[in-house]
């Protein structure tokens, strides 16, 4: 599995899928990112979606990088 640390440029990614993992909890975390978490689909750690890497989604994903794990299909 890749982190985002091993994917450095997320936005190589567009077009392909991703599997998104959440590796941390928000508990503590500013409301914009319990709210980026919430439209990305995770709501717990350990919790999984699968996406289609689009601009929107990229965005989202390095705004929250630190409490992902993201994983290329």
């Amino acid at each position: 599995m890749k982190g985002i640390a091993e994917i450095t440029d997320i936005k190589k990614l567009s077009g392909k899928k991703v599997r998104i993992t959440q590796a941390k909890s928000t508990i503590r975390k500013s409301d914009k990112q319990k709210a980026t978490m919430s439209g990305l689909g995770l709501n717990r750690p350990g919790q999984s979606r699968e996406h289609l890497v689009t601009p929107a989604v990229a965005g989202m994903i390095s705004k929250v990088h630190f409490l992902v794990k993201i994983e290329v299909i």
